[in-house]
């Protein structure tokens, strides 16, 4: 191969996401290895209201996707991310903000965090707490990302990318809280297309 042949072309287009991912992405248990990120965020310095964030993944037809992967990324309690560019971050915390997971036989998926606090866009206007989400699925060659408010914020109505959602659409952004064995739990279920199709956004 020639010198010119061998040269990058730059970066990597990204590709579609088959069964295979699981083992080296989300292997759920079923290997003997631990996952380099769970949906585990919790650690044991992490200051907040401890939630869980769950729900099923359905596909066009309306049925359960078992082999998605889901990333979130978000702030802590405090609003600020575990980031070098963020300079309110704590050093010292263990707080990632980074968790992932796969859909289970159900299409479901759940992650176990605190509820993000209000972090500022761009142009400084406060935004609801919110988790940040990436879906990767098959027969997709470029992930899509969406976002996960929570039911009951005072900001959400405010909040400048919610107001960028046409009002009856809002709700596929807005996780809805039950109480679980006095644990507070928020349920939002994502849907690739159809009548009920999530909100999701160009980046």
């Amino acid at each position: 191969m020639s010198k010119a042949q061998s040269k990058p072309e730059g970066v990597t287009p990204s590709q579609t996401v088959g069964p295979y991912f699981a083992y080296g992405l989300t292997s759920n248990g079923q290997y003997d290895w631990n996952d380099a990120f769970s949906n585990n965020l919790v650690t044991a310095d992490t200051s907040g209201e401890r939630v869980r964030v769950e729900g099923r993944v359905f596909d066009g037809d309306g049925k359960p996707m078992v082999d998605c992967m889901l990333e979130i990324w978000q702030a802590d309690a405090q609003g600020r991310f575990s980031d070098p560019q963020d300079k309110r971050a704590l050093p010292n915390s263990s707080f990632k903000g980074f968790g992932r997971c796969g859909t289970d036989g159900n299409g479901g998926y759940s992650f176990d965090t605190i509820k993000p606090g209000i972090v500022p866009d761009p142009d400084g206007k406060p935004q609801a707490p919110h988790l940040a989400l990436a879906v990767f699925a098959r027969g997709m060659l470029l992930h899509l990302y969406t976002r996960i408010y929570f039911s009951g914020e005072a900001g959400n109505a405010t909040d400048p990318v919610l107001a960028l959602v046409p009002a009856d659409r809002r709700a596929t952004l807005i996780a809805q809280q039950a109480n679980c064995n006095g644990n507070a739990v928020y349920r939002l279920d994502i849907h690739m297309q159809g009548d009920n199709e999530t909100v999701f956004f160009d980046v």
